[in-house]
């Protein structure tokens, strides 16, 4: 495929994933709308998670190292949950690489609605195993679903929305240059 279109979604993706150093609501944040997207565009599974990690570890950097430095002792390169955020990733990454295989409404408010499930039951599964806040007991995992509840609806929107950007701009910009298709990255 040729690097223009590679070039093209990667400026997408790196785009929402800088979109996340502007000020914004609580959990509102692009990061299952970029794990769909490229899941979506790129037909090279590597590239379809590549992309989008890269993507979000760059900008995970700059929020912990300039955005909330304050809170670290020197620069910081993952935070304790990292695993739980990236893992999050990979399997919105696998949602969006199945349901998307033909891109349509349905199936990417399906999928931003699948990756803002996804991203609540792991990243609050981290939170409760590495937080002194909980009990590891079934009690505990249950108190720290409920009180994520409130964050829910931030991320729903923000997996919405960045995917109306995302998919409706590509779309758009496929309509208006037709040679545009799905990448196929040769390794």
């Amino acid at each position: 495929m040729k690097k223009k279109t590679v070039l093209i979604i990667t400026g997408f993706i790196v785009f929402a994933a800088l979109s996340r150093l502007l000020p914004h609501a609580y959990n509102f944040t692009p990061l299952g709308a970029i794990a769909l997207f490229g899941a979506a565009y790129f037909t090279d599974k590597k590239w379809a998670l590549l992309v989008p990690v890269i993507a979000l570890f760059v900008s995970d950097l700059l929020l912990n190292n300039i955005m909330y430095a304050a809170y670290y002792d020197g620069f910081t390169w993952l935070t304790s949950g990292f695993i739980y955020l990236y893992g999050s990733i990979a399997l919105i990454v696998l949602l969006g690489y199945y349901l998307l295989k033909k891109v349509t409404i349905g199936r990417v408010l399906g999928g931003a609605i699948g990756a803002s499930a996804i991203f609540y039951i792991v990243s609050n599964f981290g939170v409760w195993i590495h937080s002194p806040m909980y009990p590891l007991t079934l009690e505990g995992l249950a108190m720290c679903y409920t009180a994520a509840i409130p964050f829910f609806h931030n991320t729903l929107a923000g997996n919405v929305i960045y995917s109306a950007v995302l998919f409706g701009g590509y779309e758009w910009l496929k309509y208006q240059y037709p040679q545009l298709q799905p990448v196929q990255v040769k390794s």
